[in-house]
């Protein structure tokens, strides 16, 4: 079962090249990026089938730092046999089971920019789905394009909704003559005292533990791959950063219910680095909550954050 998660995750800003130095490989990407974009026919739907386990389900559990903190009622989502703890998976799994956005360029011109995940029901440990997606949207934003890709996906043996996986894609510099400026983002994060505050140690393995549910990106694995896109070193992969966060809000938030997650969304703004301090701060609302996920450093790699509850 493969994942999609975008080659450059959340790079560092710094890592792009400005336009006077780009070479012709990118500036060819761009051209054809934007042939693409500018197509009348666009992207057609496609659909696909995704097929998993109990072992695909507690990979991903412990991809996500899931059976780090001691928690045992976390040994629900980590082993498929402990008495008093039945099986389940965790909420966004159902990421993984997303289909992949059509080709937009090389790695050097794109970025996974954001992610929401719409739960219809409680996510079964093992089965099978069917998954159809489209390019939902195309918007302009200055130095590039932000393409949303919509996946619904259903399950394959009753037909009812799973999950609604919206992912936004980031080309850059990648125009589009028909494009409509992006709309502005919402829900900022309140600047009142969290509510909650949440340290993770991201263990030095943990996107080489990650990638094992699909995403074999050498971005987050390889370091000359790294230094080649302007990195310090292997990044880790932005879902897995996602699913820090979403474990802590279902721990902190929701009671430790995973039925309880309907939607989580989030912006990736930044790349978090393997053995630094991922810090979740976490703002009680109404149905839910405001969340905001920052580095070591205090930077936020994840930003928007919204969390709402059943």
């Amino acid at each position: 079962m493969k994942s999609l998660e975008n080659p450059l995750g959340t790079a560092n800003p710094k890592s792009r090249p400005p336009a006077s130095q780009k070479n012709p490989v990118t500036e060819r990407v761009d051209k054809a990026v934007r042939a693409r974009l500018s197509s009348s026919g666009r992207y057609a739907a496609t659909t696909t089938e995704r097929a998993w386990t109990t072992t695909d389900t507690i990979l991903y559990a412990l991809g996500v730092g899931a059976g780090q903190t001691g928690l045992a009622d976390e040994l629900r989502f980590t082993t498929e046999n402990s008495t008093g703890h039945p099986h389940a998976a965790l909420p966004t799994f159902a990421t993984l089971l997303a289909a992949d956005p059509p080709p937009l360029g090389e790695p050097a011109v794109v970025r996974h920019a954001g992610e929401t995940l719409t739960l219809h029901r409680p996510l079964p440990a093992a089965g099978r789905a069917h998954v159809t997606a489209v390019v939902a949207g195309v918007h302009d934003r200055g130095s590039g394009t932000l393409v949303h890709h919509r996946s619904e996906i259903h399950d394959l043996g009753g037909g009812h909704p799973l999950a609604t996986v919206e992912r936004t894609m980031f080309v850059i510099r990648a125009d589009r003559a028909e494009g409509r400026p992006a709309p502005v983002l919402q829900r900022r994060c309140p600047a009142g005292r969290p509510d909650h505050t949440i340290h993770h140690h991201i263990r030095p393995d943990q996107a080489l533990i990650y990638r094992l549910s699909g995403d074999r990106n050498p971005l987050h694995s390889d370091p000359a791959v790294a230094a080649a896109a302007g990195l310090p070193g292997p990044i880790l992969h932005g879902l897995c950063t996602y699913g820090f966060a979403a474990r802590t809000l279902l721990n902190a938030v929701a009671g430790g219910e995973p039925d309880r997650i309907r939607r989580i969304s989030a912006r990736f703004s930044a790349p978090l680095l393997p053995g630094d301090t991922l810090t979740v701060l976490v703002w009680r609302r109404p149905g839910g909550a405001q969340f905001q996920a920052l580095d070591g450093q205090g930077r936020p790699v994840l930003d928007r954050g919204a969390l709402d509850l059943r």
